[in-house]
């Protein structure tokens, strides 16, 4: 008995029950337009399922009415399963943006498979046809049920009386039946109407697509900024512990300072990204680049690590992508030279020329660590590394090299301007 009443109690009923009334009132202004449909009989019923017709199949042809009709069965066939859309249309109101990527965008995986995109082919158009049919059909049968079955009922109280009486239930529990039976077929059709083209599904796995890669793009570089903060930090504390001077101590404070506050703007950097899903906005700090590979060279000097430093070339013209990504991949190789073998001399080089971007970073590979580290370098910092340069076309190495880890990069430049 649960389950019999169980639909009545849900809001998708009613809704449904309206998305359905008005396609019948939409019917039933078409009759009543016509002179000559309003009088009863066969002319007034045929008029009623025959006349909206034609409009229906003009107003099919219009992009934006595709659109319109998909979230109007999102918010009222299928309420709550999917996010409200930020654009509206009534019943063949014909309005909308075309051409941008978020009405072109299919559903997601929490999506109830219907699109609110406008049409682009002659085949959408004809699904899109199919459906406003279907939809006034269907509206029009609910509405007559919905108008007469409750008069069906009165008249079996006040009508032929007795034993009739016992009947008066009977048109009600129809009528619900019918509501809840043609609104589920209803939001069926939809879903197989007007469900997302595969151009559409095609193009929502590639924004997911570059969606997951920039996430994994900026986790990569929160984890070398916050790494690299943290180990410089940590070397500096230690080494001015040992010293016992509080001239280096001091430096060391003022070192550790400028490194967490750099490390705070990126992080800051990175959940705005986050927050507003726009890598583009003016919001968002700037990051750094190669020609300011001489912080991380002072950040290292500050925690007591030598560093012979030769730049070379015009890092200045050096594309915007391999130039940012050049600079994680120097402060990730200091990062790791810092954490793994401690402050030793290190040497940088990088170099900007023949069309090719090198950066290369040595340091002392004590023989402890010579046997522990290996050649593979399967860090997650080194795979980072090689994750970066593989994505911008070149190739990178990182292992033991004559008694010295080196961290070897090459990244092809398409031209210097």
């Amino acid at each position: 008995m649960n389950a019999l009443f169980r639909p009545l109690a849900r809001a998708e009923t009613y809704t449904r029950w309206l998305h359905l009334l008005v396609s019948g009132v939409f019917a039933s202004i078409c009759l009543f337009v016509f002179p000559g449909t309003s009088a009863a009989g066969p002319l007034s019923w045929a008029g009623f399922l025959v006349l909206p017709v034609p409009i229906l199949l003009a107003l099919s042809l219009i992009p934006a009415v595709r659109s319109a009709e998909g979230v109007q069965a999102r918010l009222l066939l299928i309420p709550g399963r999917s996010s409200a859309t930020s654009r509206e249309g009534g019943f063949g109101s014909g309005t909308g943006r075309r051409g941008s990527s978020d009405e072109r965008r299919a559903t997601g995986p929490a999506d109830p498979g219907i699109s609110v995109a406008p049409a682009r082919g002659w085949a959408e158009r004809g699904h899109t046809a199919l459906w406003l049919l279907v939809r006034v059909l269907a509206g029009t049968a609910v509405l007559v049920a919905t108008v007469w079955l409750p008069g069906l009922s009165v008249w079996l109280v006040t009508g032929p009386g007795g034993w009739w009486a016992l009947l008066t239930p009977l048109p009600v529990v129809a009528l619900a039946a019918l509501v809840v039976g043609v609104g589920a077929a209803a939001a069926q059709a939809a879903r197989w109407l007007l469900a997302p083209s595969s151009e559409e599904r095609l193009a929502a796995l590639e924004e997911r697509t570059e969606r997951l890669l920039e996430h994994n793009r900026l986790a990569r570089e929160l984890h070398d900024s916050i790494g690299h903060a943290l180990t410089a930090a940590v070397v500096q504390a230690g080494a001015a512990r040992a010293a016992g001077s509080a001239q280096f101590t001091e430096r060391a404070l003022a070192a550790i300072e400028d490194t967490g506050r750099r490390a705070l703007e990126d992080l800051e950097r990175v959940l705005r990204l986050l927050r507003q899903d726009d890598p583009g906005s003016a919001n968002v700090p700037r990051r750094p680049a190669l020609t300011e590979v001489e912080r991380l060279v002072e950040s290292a000097r500050a925690a007591g690590a030598p560093v012979d430093a030769e730049v070379t070339g015009p890092l200045d013209r050096v594309p915007g992508p391999l130039s940012r990504e050049g600079y994680r991949i120097v402060q990730e190789a200091l990062t790791n030279a810092l954490r793994h073998a401690g402050p030793v001399p290190v040497v940088l080089r990088v170099a900007a020329r023949d069309a090719v971007l090198e950066l290369d970073i040595r340091n002392p590979l004590p023989a402890a660590n010579a046997a522990r580290t290996g050649g593979s370098g399967g860090g997650s910092g080194l795979r980072g590394i090689r994750e970066r340069a593989a994505l911008l076309g070149g190739e990178a190495h990182a292992g033991p090299a004559d008694g010295r880890w080196r961290v070897h990069v090459r990244l092809p430049l398409d031209r210097l301007p």
